[in-house]
């Protein structure tokens, strides 16, 4: 739920080997070169193809020292380029209408999202890449120099249905108090669907941060770094959870308040939640985010004062306007008087 940041604090890459990331900023201009098939290198003109032009500039960027893995940003971007524009496309043709009109094909016409963060670098791609043309005298105007940088919309959240929220609970057996087998699946999700956790907080509570003799029951969401200690806060959850957490702590004999209460990683609770999935037959990209957005949206449709949801998500107001606005778009006019999913015992 938190906005992405501006594509000047992009990451250059996603992970070591990931293309996803955004390409180095504008690498210095320098006599460019090209090769011909079975001929020498000869410097690109304004008829020289895109194909042949991309070449170039990768020649260019490992001469001047540039990664492997910003090499093949910039050649993945110049490849969908071509793909659109035509690789035999005389760079001197292009105009910034093509590139505009190929910056709305990848938005809209591609039939395949394109990320913020990826539209971004690829906007890059298109300024550095032609800048570098101008800069080299291969063609007499830059058409990337007028190109506006459109905020990509990402797309809203996924959120479960009712019929999916119900087959998850049943394949962790977290239906009701009583765990159907292993109870920590069930533990799992019944805290993420109750107080709207993040994976990453719910790997970091401790036993004691879950008071489930309180009334009501109540989570302790707690941040180690004091730059996020804002963030804290205590959330009350379903009458199930204690149930689950004796089932649980007995188990896997959690008795020391002090210690995590999974006492296992992030990419094990993932695992878990994976496993849910395919036992419930949800989408495979039924993650930890879908199951908080699906908690937020649901306290929202109960009629939760606004700020009183900022303050369970643990948002900021900054943050918080922005996601109030993708609520109101998956809420969709639908009725806010619904009782909420996850109802606290009753006073």
């Amino acid at each position: 739920m938190e906005s992405e940041p501006p594509a000047s604090q992009l990451p250059l890459f996603d992970a070591p080997g990931d293309p996803g990331g955004a390409p180095d900023a504008a690498a210095p201009a320098a006599p460019a070169t090209a090769a011909a098939p079975g001929g020498p290198y000869r410097p690109p003109t304004a008829g020289t193809p895109l194909r042949d032009a991309a070449g170039a500039f990768d020649d260019h960027l490992a001469r001047i020292g540039k990664t492997a893995n910003t090499r093949q940003a910039f050649a993945s971007d110049l490849r969908l380029v071509a793909e659109h524009l035509g690789a035999a496309r005389p760079i001197g043709d292009v105009t910034t209408a093509d590139l505009d009109g190929f910056l709305a094909w990848l938005l809209t016409y591609r039939g395949q999202r394109c990320s913020p963060k990826s539209y971004a670098r690829r906007v890059t791609t298109l300024k550095v890449f032609f800048g570098w043309l101008h800069a080299a005298e291969a063609i007499a105007t830059d058409p990337a120099r007028a190109v506006i940088h459109r905020k990509a919309e990402p797309p809203l959240p996924t959120v479960l249905s009712d019929a999916e929220v119900d087959r998850l609970l049943a394949a962790a057996g977290a239906r009701g108090g009583e765990p159907e087998g292993d109870p920590r699946p069930a533990l799992v999700v019944r805290l993420v669907l109750d107080a709207a956790l993040k994976k990453g907080e719910l790997a970091r509570l401790r036993t004691a941060d879950v008071s489930a003799g309180a009334d009501p029951p109540t989570v302790l969401v707690r941040y180690d770094d004091p730059r996020w200690r804002e963030k804290e806060r205590r959330v009350a959850v379903s009458l199930h959870v204690g149930p689950l957490l004796a089932a649980y702590t007995e188990r896997y004999r959690r008795s020391d308040g002090t210690a995590r209460l999974f006492g296992c990683t992030d990419r094990n609770l993932e695992y878990i939640l994976a496993d849910l999935v395919r036992r419930a037959r949800l989408p495979a990209a039924t993650h930890f985010e879908t199951l908080r957005w699906t908690s937020a949206l649901r306290i929202w449709r109960s009629g939760d004062a606004p700020e009183r949801l900022r303050e369970t998500l643990g948002l900021s107001p900054i943050t918080w306007a922005d996601t109030q606005r993708k609520l109101e778009q998956l809420d969709d006019g639908t009725a806010r008087g619904v009782a909420r999913f996850f109802p606290p015992p009753a006073a």
